[in-house]
């Protein structure tokens, strides 16, 4: 059976069977068969087995991801013209679920990367997916998810975990899916838009990388290989100059293009659009205004994408697949809504309606022409 048809029947057995089909799911593909929601309990007691210097890492990453994402936040942009009011007001989205993946270490970057900047737009309701090992969460999730003020965590992954999102079964419906998963939960994703918002269908991990002669080739090689360590599907090319680190990097897995001139490379970097793009060469900042397509842009020798992934406080949500063509990194505004706001004149509206009139009248929309017409 293909993937698509696959998960379709899954998410549709769900949607009808509800809670039941939801428990049989989770004892096939995750071995489990207890209550779904994590207890309080299990939270203090993920905060005992933690401890203090990591507890201390995770709340410094914390701060440095607030300090950057709070400069995103959008004003409210209103304006007044010959008595009338008209803007843009941004509100936040009230309710978003956070798939984070199992497996047999915790993403605990990937759950600050969304929840931050969450909290910062004014998401009041926060829910965290994962799936449990040996009947349990990671405490790492569970410590950073009450950090965040997090209190609904849930012990459910896959493709049951993004049908209990989208259709509330188990739990209040969300509005939106954040996150990366498998192949399995990428596809569920997919089919539950339009139920629920969603951030992105995150494929493999890219690194691309333009080099001079100046670059150090063994942060290269390292930073290259960083992005392999993902998976067999990861992507990394190096786009250089220079012939000697050409054959340096000339490693398994490793795509090496090597161009008569750093034009040539930034050509090669809009057409590839790469996840993650790194430039090492002796002035990385002349380059910056030609790319047009990269996810994120991390300039010199001291930004390697791992630091990005991590500490940085930039955000490691990404656009894969050349998506990076048109869309880029989350941010604040991917937890807000953009909302159009006018209140119009008498004067401007009499002045002005014969514009509306007419065009309802090409359109042949006559109940949108009274509507404008019966005004006084």
């Amino acid at each position: 059976m293909e993937l698509e048809e696959y998960v379709r029947s899954i998410l549709e057995d769900i949607r009808k069977r509800g809670i039941e089909a939801v428990r049989e799911y989770s004892k096939k593909f995750d071995n489990y068969e207890g209550p779904f929601k994590v207890t309080r309990e299990e939270f203090e007691e993920a905060e005992r087995l933690i401890p203090e210097e990591d507890k201390e890492v995770i709340k410094k990453t914390i701060e440095r991801l607030r300090e950057y994402h709070e400069k995103q936040k959008p004003a409210d942009i209103v304006y007044v013209k010959e008595g009338s009011l008209y803007g843009i007001v941004f509100k936040p989205i009230r309710r978003i679920g956070i798939y984070v993946p199992g497996g047999k270490f915790p993403l605990v970057s990937t759950l600050m990367m969304v929840a931050v900047p969450a909290k910062i737009a004014g998401v009041r309701e926060i829910v965290v997916t994962t799936p449990p090992r040996d009947g349990r969460v990671n405490p790492y999730i569970l410590y950073t998810a009450e950090l965040l003020g997090i209190e609904e965590v849930y012990k459910l992954g896959g493709i049951q975990a993004i049908a209990a999102m989208a259709y509330g079964i188990g739990m209040e419906k969300v509005d939106k899916i954040f996150g990366p998963g498998n192949r399995f939960v990428n596809e569920a994703k997919r089919q539950v838009f339009g139920v629920v918002g969603i951030d992105s269908l995150a494929g493999p991990s890219e690194i691309a990388v333009i080099a001079d002669e100046t670059a150090e080739k063994e942060y290269i090689l390292a930073d290259l290989m960083s992005q392999l360590e993902h998976g067999k599907d990861s992507k990394a090319w190096l786009l250089t100059t220079s012939k000697e680190l050409a054959e340096y990097c000339g490693r398994e897995g490793i795509e090496v293009v090597l161009c008569s001139s750093l034009e040539e490379c930034v050509e090669k970097v809009n057409e590839i659009a790469p996840e993650h793009l790194e430039i090492m060469t002796k002035e990385p900042l002349e380059l910056l205004d030609r790319i047009q397509n990269a996810g994120a842009i991390y300039l010199g020798p001291y930004t390697p994408v791992p630091s990005a992934d991590y500490f940085l406080g930039v955000n490691h949500v990404l656009p894969t697949g050349g998506a990076a063509k048109f869309m880029g990194v989350l941010t604040v505004l991917d937890f807000m809504k953009p909302v159009s706001v006018a209140m119009v004149s008498r004067k401007e509206f009499i002045e002005n309606r014969y514009l509306g009139i007419r065009l309802a009248e090409i359109e042949g929309m006559e109940l949108h022409k009274r509507s404008m017409e019966v005004r006084k």
